[in-house]
């Protein structure tokens, strides 16, 4: 266990937002989580993953506990499938090339995703045409009050559009420790048909791909049109792609026909968030240090000394700009403290 008094979370938050902590614990085992807990109120702790969902507005006056549990482990495995339990402090990245080394589908398509295995429900991260949900069969918990533990199902979780429980109705009970998937061994569900995974493997010279060719083609996407944090700092996409009606999206061709959507259902579509900025001429904009990334108008960055409300005051202009323009009100992706 390590302890810091008044400690920067500037290194532990992939914005780069240099922010103090009252106090800073990392836990490596269970036993040490279940000692932080027993000896501080569930209310005074700030819990902490990979720090890649959330922008810090403040210092956190508070203990922030760190969670740093580590190790992956194959549970179970027939020739069709295996069953694999991730700690919460593995990296999700890590995590998805760890499954690709041993021949197991299902989280190619997640791969660079920035931030912590146990924060992964949390989100019910996605991208390219797969979500978190899609291989998820558990994850244990820990109750930040009782110290009880406990395991989440699938359906218990309630998992929506980067959304779950632990967003929700459950938000702040409980500690994810570990996750369990079930992934494939053979037969895998290659999905190459969204956004331009197709396109980057043709430029790879790829006309048959394997989990490996998918999950390098998501990479060179991904590292083309996102920056690294470690450079610049960054959290992904800072809003939810909006879901509409039909008759509001029908609406809005009037004025914007080449307004790009993806079909959910019969009654609702969802809009790309990037092109809205985009087409609100928010791409590339820059405030001080605080900006919109110029290849990709969905990810505010910080390029250097922004504050967290520098950032949000961004946000809340591109907020502003899109509702006046198209009546939509873009949601954030990321949590804000």
């Amino acid at each position: 266990m390590n302890v810091s008094l008044n400690s920067s979370l500037k290194d532990y938050n992939t914005f780069g937002i240099d922010v103090n902590a009252k106090q800073l614990i990392s836990v490596s085992s269970m036993r040490e989580l279940k000692q932080v807990l027993r000896n501080n109120y569930s209310n005074e702790l700030f819990i902490l993953g990979g720090g890649s969902n959330m922008l810090l507005t403040r210092d956190i006056n508070a203990t922030v506990l760190h969670i740093n549990l580590k190790g992956k482990e194959l549970l179970s495995s027939s020739s069709d499938s295996a069953l694999v339990r991730i700690n919460a402090g593995e990296n999700w990245h890590e995590t998805v090339q760890w499954t690709l080394e041993h021949n197991l589908g299902g989280l190619e398509n997640l791969s660079l995703i920035p931030g912590n295995t146990g924060t992964a429900p949390i989100q019910n991260i996605g991208a390219y045409g797969v979500e978190l949900k899609d291989t998820f069969v558990s994850c244990d918990v820990i109750d930040v009050q009782t110290l009880e533990t406990r395991s989440f199902s699938k359906e218990e979780c309630d998992f929506g559009y980067r959304s779950s429980i632990f967003k929700t109705s459950a938000k702040g009970k409980y500690i994810i420790t570990s996750v369990t998937f079930q992934l494939t061994r053979k037969d895998h569900n290659l999905h190459t048909e969204y956004g331009s995974i197709k396109e980057a493997l043709l430029e790879m010279g790829i006309k048959e791909p394997g989990l490996k060719d998918v999950s390098a083609a998501v990479i060179k996407i991904r590292s083309q049109k996102l920056p690294d944090p470690k450079v610049l700092g960054n959290s992904g996409s800072f809003f939810k792609n909006p879901v509409l009606p039909v008759g509001q999206l029908i609406k809005l061709q009037d004025k914007y026909p080449d307004i790009p959507f993806y079909s959910i259902s019969k009654e609702e579509v969802k809009v790309p968030a990037g092109w809205l900025i985009e087409q609100a001429g928010f791409k590339g904009y820059r405030e001080g240090d605080a900006g919109v990334h110029k290849n990709q108008a969905l990810v505010l960055v910080n390029y250097g000394e922004a504050s967290g409300n520098e950032i949000l005051h961004l946000a809340h202009k591109i907020q502003d700009k899109i509702l006046k323009d198209y009546g939509i009100d873009l949601q954030p992706e990321v949590n804000i403290y």
